[in-house]
């Protein structure tokens, strides 16, 4: 929609269209009504853009993480920023908490602001908002996350071999009851590493019991609730796998206060390393990616976008960084001879 459009709409001149969108003051109360009203009806919203000669960029572009507050999306957020200056681009940073309304919150106002382009790590199955600044034809790229039904680029990670990759590691140590502390089914790779789960312990011939799976939300609290359920089924786990590096860490938690020691009663294996895992006593194995790679390579697809050039979707490999913290082997109840040293951290410096 078009502030003609608006104008047309309210019976009134595209002139007092315009003074009254812009907030002046000196137009009739009745004017501001009729064009206020007739602006809300057709879902018009400012351009900043717009306002601005049409060949011209602001050079900022805006980047909205799920959680600022999580090292993996912090590290996103690091690569894609210094990604954005060597292009001459400056990054506006964005938090949706975890949360659908917060981030039409921010979306709203990307779409009014003049910003070049947006990077996401999206919430939710597409929110209204989401699909405003697809309408708007504004250059979108998803990161980490991605939203089906959505025709953008993306830069995310194979889920599905980082799932394998743990699974296959601590079977080989004697497990076959592997607790799953898995994301939010709303969120992609919520779905995509509980698919996954569910597909690898098929191939390696694990127990299949459906309490050896528990949800969370992504934040510290809920691994800590969902390793509580766990160890406290029947037959409880002796192996946990958790779908972020913050579950983990909530997990960890709740197995200490249970006297249990990792590495030793029970082995742990994380999604995505962050610079102190490495560190903790016993250090923690991962399942991993660079998320500094992950944020330069959206901000790569998204010049590419404003550029008018064609962008390609990117799907970045995983790896195993084993630590002590799966050493312990079920088969056995033995320790390694040798203790596992804390491997690299991806995407730290």
């Amino acid at each position: 929609m078009t502030i003609k459009d608006v104008a047309a709409r309210a019976g009134v001149s595209v002139g007092t269209a315009s003074r009254v969108l812009s907030g002046s003051t000196s137009t009739s109360a009745a004017s501001r009504e009729q064009v206020r009203a007739a602006a809300a009806e057709l879902g018009y919203r400012p351009d900043a853009r717009a306002r601005a000669l049409r060949s011209a960029r602001s050079h900022a572009v805006a980047l909205l993480v799920s959680d600022v507050r999580n090292p993996f999306f912090a590290d996103i957020a690091h690569g894609a920023e210094q990604a954005a200056l060597a292009s001459s681009y400056v990054t506006l940073l964005a938090n949706a908490n975890e949360d659908t309304v917060q981030q039409d919150t921010y979306l709203e106002a990307f779409l009014t602001q003049r910003v070049d382009g947006i990077i996401i790590a999206p919430q939710g199955e597409g929110s209204g908002n989401l699909r405003d600044i697809e309408q708007a034809r504004l250059p979108l790229v998803f990161v980490d996350r991605t939203v089906e039904g959505f025709d953008v680029p993306s830069v995310t990670a194979d889920n599905a071999q980082g799932v394998d990759l743990a699974l296959a590691h601590l079977a080989s140590q004697g497990h076959t009851r592997i607790g799953f502390i898995g994301g939010p089914m709303a969120v992609s790779t919520g779905r995509a590493r509980h698919d996954a789960f569910l597909r690898s312990v098929a191939r390696h011939g694990l127990d299949d019991d459906p309490e050896l799976i528990a949800a969370g939300d992504f934040r510290s609290a809920s691994g800590g609730t969902a390793a509580a359920r766990l160890l406290a089924a029947r037959r409880p786990p002796t192996a946990l796998l958790a779908a972020d590096s913050l579950m983990a860490v909530g997990a960890l938690g709740e197995v200490r206060r249970q006297g249990l020691r990792i590495g030793r009663d029970l082995a742990l294996v994380a999604f995505d390393d962050i610079e102190w895992f490495g560190e903790l006593d016993p250090p923690i194995t991962v399942v991993a990616h660079s998320a500094r790679e992950l944020g330069e390579t959206a901000m790569r697809l998204l010049l590419e976008v404003i550029e008018g050039r064609p962008a390609e979707s990117v799907v970045l490999p995983m790896e195993l960084v084993v630590r002590q913290s799966s050493a312990c082997r079920q088969a056995t109840g033995e320790q390694p001879s040798v203790l596992l040293t804390p491997g690299p951290r991806p995407g730290t410096a």
